[in-house]
């Protein structure tokens, strides 16, 4: 199939791009990097009466560390995020995540921004986003606004974004030195939609977590930053332990069910992440099998 017929306005500038958003509200559609947006067009999934391009507003990209504060303009592409210094020095995980996103030819085109914006419970990046506590930056008539991850994404395909504002930038707390991370997906294949994936970062002093945050995706319709995390942290990690808190999060995680798992499988997939993922970040071997999951 091929989109529907549409009209086509490249930005000049970032007043520019809202100016056209104001004008056209529901009926308009952000194109950044177009590796989400073009499909679905022509898939028919959406269809805009207006495609604003922002692809050429330079201002929109790049990596800034300032003071406490990592800042990621909204049109930095997936490679650049492999290839940033700063990436790697002050997320890392972040970086590690990228490297799963699709393939180099999407990598090379897709933006942050845009995978943010378009908000696939199955992509990794939101479920970094809560794991490494970001801000979204957004920008409308009004001025600027700062919204946690944790409070962006609303539903499958649906953030917080009104439809005349424009996602600028997005700004990650630097973190502790000390810090330590895991991430894994589930995939048929490296490159394909997840099954189930988990993006975690933790502080662990004389052997116990004193801090964890773990965001799962591909289990709902938005990422989800798991508070069974809790049960982990200040606490010397048993197997009975680790089941509880494996039970904990079998309570609070509402799988969909698609044509790659059942909402069954995605509970198990889910347990044995959290089991991996501990086991991992601990260098506890004991700790990743066994039990309920």
């Amino acid at each position: 199939m091929k989109a529907s017929a549409f009209a086509y306005a490249r930005a000049t500038d970032v007043e520019n791009a809202l100016e056209l958003l104001a004008a056209h509200g529901e009926n308009a559609r952000v194109l950044s990097g177009g590796q989400s947006l073009l499909p679905a067009m022509n898939l028919r999934l959406i269809t805009p009466k207006l495609v604003v391009d922002i692809g050429d507003l330079a201002e929109l990209r790049g990596v800034v560390v300032k003071g406490d504060v990592l800042t990621i303009g909204a049109l930095t592409r997936h490679g650049d995020l492999l290839k940033s210094p700063e990436i790697a020095s002050h997320a890392p995980l972040l970086r590690e995540a990228v490297a799963h996103v699709a393939h180099p030819a999407i990598r090379n085109r897709g933006t942050i921004g845009g995978s943010l914006a378009q908000a696939d419970p199955a992509s990794e990046l939101p479920a970094c986003m809560l794991t490494l506590n970001a801000t979204i930056v957004a920008r409308g008539p009004a001025g600027e606004r700062r919204i946690a991850a944790h409070e962006f994404f609303t539903g499958i395909y649906e953030t917080a974004l009104m439809p005349q504002e424009l996602l600028v930038a997005v700004e990650l707390p630097i973190p502790a030195k000390d810090l330590t991370h895991f991430f894994h997906e589930f995939s048929r294949r490296h490159g394909d939609y997840a099954i189930l994936g988990l993006a975690a970062q933790a502080l662990v002093k004389n052997d116990q977590f004193t801090d964890l945050s773990l965001g799962f995706f591909a289990i709902g319709d938005r990422p989800l930053l798991a508070s069974s995390a809790g049960k982990l942290v200040g606490v010397v990690v048993t197997s009975a332990i680790l089941s509880d808190a494996c039970a904990a999060l079998d309570a609070e995680v509402d799988p969909l069910e698609d044509q790659q798992a059942t909402p069954a499988m995605r509970r198990h997939l889910a347990k044995v992440l959290l089991r991996r993922c501990v086991s991992s970040l601990l260098g506890r071997p004991d700790l990743r099998s066994g039990g309920p999951a």
